[in-house]
């Protein structure tokens, strides 16, 4: 296993999930119309094989996702300090209607809340917030910071409803997410860019092309939602953390910046988009040295964080070495593994001063 010397601190994972047994079974009580149509959608995407093999998956690493003893056993092994927790993405549930969806977001709060106290010198959480209900993100947000104590909240790349065609598409460009751009920004909270999904659908049900293409293509997608629509100008304070290395958009965002060069359509935000890549921060898991020494190239050594996405097969198991491999400076290596989480207020839950209740 690779270590880094990170001059006293804490070498810090952002990208490590948990799954909350309970909320399938809250939601598939609830709605289990919406619950089942959401399964069909999955089918769908994924394919059978797919399908099966990521039911074996998540049954073998039952341990690791629920299990906290295993959890820090795992840490150590890995020479990680800290996990950022975040909800599984599969706990997003954005068919769910306005009570429920924010009964589950609540509830998501607290479980991670719950687990973050179990071990607060080794953890710290973030929450959710119904996405596909703009008008009680805010809501939801306060109550992941301010009453259980998160960092911030995690959020998928774009939210619909299966079955319901009348219900319109969520985009990060939305209008309606003003208002929780603006508190996340006051209350300095980090929100969590991991896509779930992906609105090619069956185009991509074979060869597991539903993860290693539609990830990436969504948080590009996403990120470009909220570079092109000028969030960034109107939230210059925001701090978005988006997983898998942002996807495509950082390494190809020459073609971005010609067309807000020749495409008027393309102008609604102040400045070039490969201008925001200094201003949106990215984990490191991009599988590749190649890959993720171009994406400090691009981004910036500052704007580059450790992830694992523990503890799926998508993920990565030796995150601290797969740092070493790319061959960065020692005080860039220490920026990835542990300063840009320090800067960012990522810290052991224990070690964190009151949250800001402005």
């Amino acid at each position: 296993m690779n270590h880094i010397e990170t001059a006293q601190q804490p070498t810090v994972d952002v990208h490590a999930h948990v799954l909350i047994p309970a909320l399938q079974q809250l939601v598939a009580t609830a709605d289990p119309e919406g619950f089942a149509e959401l399964q069909a959608l999955e089918v769908r995407r994924n394919g059978p094989e797919s399908m099966a093999n990521s039911g074996l998956m998540i049954k073998e690493r039952w341990p690791q996702l629920t299990d906290l003893d295993r959890r820090l056993a795992d840490m150590d092994a890995q020479g990680v300090d800290v996990q950022l927790v975040s909800p599984s993405p599969s706990h997003f549930y954005y068919f769910a209607g306005e009570e429920l969806a924010l009964r589950l977001a609540m509830q998501t709060n607290e479980a991670v809340r719950d687990l973050v106290q179990q071990a607060p010198e080794r953890l710290n959480g973030l929450g959710l917030v119904p996405l596909q209900h703009p008008q009680l993100m805010v809501e939801a947000l306060e109550h992941a910071v301010l009453d259980c104590g998160l960092l911030g909240v995690e959020i998928g790349s774009f939210a619909a409803t299966p079955g319901d065609p009348e219900r319109s598409t969520v985009e990060l460009s939305d209008p309606r997410l003003e208002p929780f751009w603006n508190r996340a920004a006051e209350l300095d909270a980090i929100v969590f860019l991991h896509p779930f999904g992906c609105s090619l659908d069956e185009r991509l049900d074979r060869f597991y092309l539903s993860n290693t293409v539609s990830q990436p293509a969504e948080n590009a997608v996403a990120l470009s939602h909220v570079i092109f629509s000028g969030v960034l100008d109107r939230h210059p304070d925001l701090k978005i953390l988006a997983a898998h290395g942002g996807g495509y958009l950082p390494t190809t965002i020459g073609r971005s910046d010609h067309a807000w060069k020749v495409r008027p359509e393309a102008q609604r935000c102040a400045e070039p988009p490969s201008t925001y890549l200094q201003r949106i921060f990215f984990d490191s898991l991009v599988h590749s040295p190649r890959e993720l020494r171009a994406l400090v190239e691009v981004a910036g050594a500052g704007q580059v964080l450790l992830g694992s996405d523990y503890p799926f097969d998508m993920g990565s198991s030796d995150p601290v070495g797969a740092v070493s491999e790319a061959g960065f400076t020692a005080a860039d290596a220490a920026k990835v593994l542990a300063g840009n989480a320090s800067g960012l207020g990522i810290s052991a839950a224990a070690s964190l001063a009151v949250r800001p209740t402005t």
